[in-house]
């Protein structure tokens, strides 16, 4: 594979504290969205990041190895509510990709946990391979709202799954083979509260430079209003030895060109 990267964390025109975090480097490209205010949330986020961070540069990852991140990151942030009190109710989505190796053959691990997000490009088309653990998309699948509605709903920051809780909530995992020029698009929701899946298409198939994309789509998400922390990575494959093929089961399609 032939792998570039660009990243970028902004705090956000409202908010005072930064409670994202992110990792991007080694094979393994996340991103958690922390909760819980001040010096909590950021607390749980970072755990997250530490305890991918331990993955990174390895070539023998199991795909199941990419859960059990999760389950060791909800054991710390566990621990660390013991240790320190005024952390009570502190947690963390988390959403990303993970190279790692199954059957023999490099593949792609895609987690999620909550309402941060994972797209990935394949020629004009972009898809939202993760799912919202979330009220809104929960009132979405029933037929009650729309995507459109979604986005201004006063129950639109309610997640129904995040790291922090006794047990681990379940958690999703997608394993999909590698394709020739595909894009991935990791986030936290203050990008996707901000743009729609058209925008994030456009700037995302559009661009060339992975920092450049990067940059541009927080400074878009800045504009529409920055109402929370933002964070992005752009991860782009220029030649991976494969055919072009998404095996993602689920997820909402944008398609241009």
């Amino acid at each position: 594979m032939s792998l570039t990267v660009g990243s970028r964390t902004h705090v956000g025109r409202v908010r005072r504290d930064n409670e994202d975090a992110l990792i991007a480097e080694g094979g393994v490209y996340v991103v958690a969205d922390g909760m819980g205010g001040h010096a909590a949330g950021e607390v749980a986020s970072g755990i997250v990041v530490e305890a991918f961070r331990e993955l990174v540069g390895r070539g023998d990852i199991h795909p199941e190895e990419v859960r059990q991140r999760l389950e060791v990151a909800n054991r710390r942030i566990r621990a660390a509510v013991v240790e320190d009190s005024s952390r009570a109710g502190m947690g963390t989505t988390a959403a990303g990709v993970v190279l790692v190796h199954t059957g023999g053959t490099a593949h792609w691990a895609v987690v999620n946990i909550g309402d941060s997000r994972v797209y990935r490009a394949l020629g004009s088309t972009l898809r939202r391979v993760t799912v919202d653990h979330s009220e809104v998309q929960e009132l979405q699948d029933a037929g009650l709202i729309t995507a459109e509605e979604a986005r201004t709903h006063p129950l639109r920051n309610v997640v129904t799954r995040s790291l922090g809780g006794h047990d681990l909530p379940k958690v999703d995992l997608w394993v999909l083979p590698p394709a020739s020029d595909e894009r991935f698009l990791v986030c936290s929701d203050g990008l996707t509260n901000e743009l729609t899946d058209d925008e994030l298409a456009a700037v995302l198939l559009e661009g060339t430079d992975p920092q450049q994309i990067a940059d541009e789509l927080t400074e878009r998400a800045l504009a529409s209003g920055g109402r929370d922390n933002i964070s992005v990575i752009v991860l782009v494959n220029d030649a991976a030895e494969a055919d072009d093929v998404d095996t993602a089961p689920r997820g909402s399609g944008v398609r241009h060109g």
